[in-house]
């Protein structure tokens, strides 16, 4: 089944508490999204109020899709620049897909939906977004399009004597 997405729900203590559960499996499960394993839910959570707040200020914006059974099975944060010569694209941070939806397509639905949600955003031009190398994510993204536009080398240190590349991808959107 393919998954519904929702541009900016209501932040709920149900949607709350299926992000919190979705960051701590896809983590657990070994995926890049800003901490190492094991974690827990209680460490993620100060992180997710982070986002929460830039929502509320206005500089972040949160894509959810939902399985059939209604539970969070992927999130996007977009984040806005600041910068007056930057305004005219976005960050995509903390792209996820829970560990059972993943292999079924679902993070090329998330993406395309992303994408699609980007180009409404007045004056958005592009999306870019940050990977760790090691995993091979700098190849799922290309093949949604993404192109790799910047590397820094062992700029991520996952643990002491293992290093990644910082990996920029850019969407153009146009």
């Amino acid at each position: 089944m393919p998954l519904t997405f929702t541009l900016d729900p209501a932040i709920t203590p149900a949607l709350r508490d299926g992000i919190l559960g979705l960051w701590t499996d896809v983590t657990n499960a070994g995926g890049a999204v800003g901490f190492v394993a094991p974690v827990t839910a209680e460490e993620i959570r100060p992180e997710l109020v982070r986002h929460f707040v830039a929502m509320a200020e206005g500089r972040h914006r949160l894509l959810v899709g939902h399985d059939e059974a209604g539970e969070v099975a992927a999130t996007a944060f977009f984040s806005f620049n600041t910068h007056r010569l930057m305004t005219h694209w976005v960050w995509l941070y903390t792209v996820m897909v829970h560990p059972r939806h993943q292999g079924r397509g679902h993070g090329r639905a998330l993406l395309a939906a992303a994408a699609d949600a980007a180009r409404g955003f007045e004056g958005i031009d592009a999306i870019r977004l940050g990977c760790r190398g090691g995993l091979g994510l700098e190849d799922f993204y290309a093949s949604c399009g993404y192109k790799e536009v910047g590397r820094v080398p062992a700029a991520v240190r996952v643990a002491p004597g293992d290093d990644r590349d910082d990996i920029t991808m850019l969407l153009p959107l146009s």
